[in-house]
Parts: C-alpha cells; sequence; structure tokens
C-alpha cells in the first residue's frame, strides 16, 4: 500500500460525503476512494452518531485528498486555496460555472472564488500566468490591470490588454 507523503485533508462541519462526492462530478480525471465511518466509542466527545461518515478519500485529476466530518470547529478561508489551471476560456467558464454555483459571489474577483462549501478555488488560464511574467514590464503591467477587473477570467480580454 503506497500511502502519498502529503496529502490535503479538509474538515467539514458534516458535509464531507457530498463536497468529495461534488468534487468528483466536477473534474473528469477523479474517484471516491475508501470511506471510514464512526463507531460508537468516542460519541461522548464527538457527538456524531454512529454510522455516520467520519473520512472520505477521494482524488482529483491525480491528487489525493482526505475529508472529514469533524463538526462545526474549523471553518475553510481564502488563505488557502486550490489553483485549476485551464487551457482555454471553454475551461474556464466550464469550471468557473461548476464551483461557483451556490458559492459566495462577494468572495469572486480575479479568478478567485468560493464554492457552497466555502473552499476557495482559483480558476486560472495558464496564459495569464505566462503573460504576467512576460519580460516586456508594461504588457505584464497592462495585463495585471485588466485581471484586477475581473471576477471570472476573460482570456479574449487579457490578450487586447497585453498586445496594446
Amino acid at each position: 500500500m503506497c500511502i502519498p507523503k502529503i496529502t490535503p485533508f479538509l474538515w467539514f462541519d458534516n458535509q464531507a460525503e457530498e463536497a468529495a462526492k461534488f468534487y468528483v462530478s466536477v473534474f473528469k480525471k477523479s474517484k471516491i476512494g475508501k470511506i471510514t465511518r464512526y463507531g460508537k466509542e468516542g460519541y461522548e466527545f464527538h457527538k456524531i452518531p454512529e454510522g455516520k461518515v467520519m473520512t472520505i478519500e477521494f482524488q482529483i485529476e491525480g491528487q489525493k485528498f482526505t475529508a472529514l466530518n469533524g463538526g462545526p470547529v474549523f471553518n475553510f478561508n481564502g488563505g488557502i486555496s486550490f489553483v485549476v489551471n485551464c487551457e482555454n476560456q471553454e475551461e474556464v467558464d466550464y469550471y468557473w460555472k461548476k464551483l461557483s454555483k451556490g458559492g459566495d459571489e462577494k468572495a469572486q474577483m480575479c479568478g478567485w472564488l468560493k464554492d457552497k462549501y466555502g473552499m476557495s478555488w482559483q480558476v486560472i488560464p495558464t496564459v495569464l500566468i505566462k503573460m504576467l511574467q512576460d519580460k516586456d514590464k508594461k504588457k505584464a503591467g497592462s495585463v495585471m490591470n485588466a485581471m484586477l477587473q475581473m471576477k471570472k477570467i476573460d482570456i479574449k480580454k487579457l490578450k487586447q490588454s497585453f498586445e496594446q
């Protein structure tokens, strides 16, 4: 059995299984893995009923994750996010639509969004990174200014600002 050295571990109140299934439905190369359920042991501490999912393992595009139903102790914040690198506008539009549905619209800016579980995502076209790293500082700055005006990234508008 091969256990990865580092696995993102996501703490949910009680939606770990629902969230894992949602994320697996959004990304093509994904799957649900092992599920561990709460037993009667420890109920006096965690107050979670026997049989409820404790942890659920899942993979998204080869990256392994574990989600925990741990109760309302911790919440996600924007200090941790997952980047979805997109090759074209079609991918940006797809992931933005899927991940932002039911999420926090106030948290959407510059390609960042918060999903319905409070997880932060960056839906970023790879061309944006290339333009921002361009040796021509004026072009890179123009792209940065354009991006700062966007919620969902618009590649066509980025390219227009780059070429001005």
